[in-house]
């Protein structure tokens, strides 16, 4: 039986049996991360370059995109690796560092999700407090505490995880490496027991920022009512909204992946949720939020046009 010591590698969930198929889903994967990267590129650069989205708002949505880019980097490459490729394995090691980055990530970015739907409230709920309340100094805490309980969260996981010993084989039946199916193949069960712990401290922290994320939006849909205005209305919607859709789709699709009844797994529909939510998400966050961001979607077009001109302009000196 092989054990964590021993083994060398893992064998990933194969994408499809046919290569016709394994190409289409290289250049799917292809396709939804250039699309991922050049959309929170965008995002990174008009936040950086442009003094109107210096705000708190802006800052989060920076820190956003970082782990959006994160996410992306850590599952992708070796699931369009192993189609081009037409293999299915992933060193022990490489399996290790890729659970561990995407743990990182995804708890970063809810966090941080968290934090902006405090500075939706904030903005809305308590306007003249707002300056106060977030700050620079609070900002750069807030996002220094996000990112250390992610990779908090992530290397407890990780070091309880893989120092599991592992005698149910080396097959995860899963694109990248996940925990449930990590710890299917573990054979003990004191090591399993205190992962489960883990797992439900885990979810007891986020299960109480939903649960500060669904009250605080309480609160923002009561004040907004209350603004007699439509226009008021809609501009403080227009801020809500986008943050709320990108909460929702993180929480759906990651809460019936990992919540769903056995009697209705199968290995088609567990990659197809996984996708959902470690691949798409990342990729769609930032069309989400510059639909109905004006001030976003005004320094994009700005960065742009200026690119462009200067790219004219370095064509007509050189001719």
């Amino acid at each position: 039986m092989p054990n964590s010591s021993s083994m060398a590698q893992f064998l990933l969930l194969a994408l499809a049996d046919r290569r016709e198929l394994q190409l289409l889903h290289f250049w799917f994967f292809l396709a939804i991360s250039l699309a991922a990267l050049l959309a929170n590129g965008l995002i990174l650069s008009a936040v950086a370059c442009d003094h109107h989205l210096h705000t708190p708002m802006g800052f989060f949505l920076l820190n956003l995109s970082l782990t959006d880019l994160g996410c992306i980097c850590t599952t992708v490459p070796k699931a369009m690796h192993n189609s081009l490729w037409c293999t299915i394995t992933i060193s022990y090691t490489g399996c290790a560092a890729q659970f561990f980055f995407f743990a990182f990530f995804i708890s970063s970015e809810f966090s941080l999700l968290t934090i902006m739907c405090y500075d939706r409230y904030v903005a809305i709920c308590k306007p003249l407090h707002y300056g106060t309340l977030l700050g620079s100094r609070a900002c750069a805490h807030m996002a220094a505490a996000a990112w250390a309980t992610g990779f908090l969260n992530a290397l407890l996981h990780t070091a309880n995880t893989f120092s599991l010993p592992l005698c149910q084989g080396n097959a995860l039946g899963q694109f990248f490496c996940e925990l449930p199916h990590i710890l299917k193949l573990s054979c003990s069960h004191s090591g399993y027991l205190r992962e489960v712990g883990l797992i439900g401290v885990s979810a007891c922290l986020v299960f109480g920022c939903f649960i500060f994320i669904v009250f605080s939006y309480v609160q923002i849909f009561r004040a907004v009512l209350r603004i007699p205005s439509q226009q008021g209305r809609h501009k403080a919607f227009s801020t809500c909204l986008p943050h709320l859709a990108v909460v929702s789709l993180f929480v759906s699709t990651a809460a019936f992946s990992n919540l769903k009844p056995p009697s209705i797994s199968s290995p088609s529909l567990d990659l197809a949720l996984s996708v959902l939510y470690s691949v798409v998400p990342p990729a769609l966050n930032p069309f989400i939020y510059s639909l109905r961001n004006q001030e976003l979607k005004d320094a994009l077009r700005k960065m742009m046009t200026g690119c462009f001109s200067g790219a004219i302009k370095c064509l007509c000196s050189s001719m």
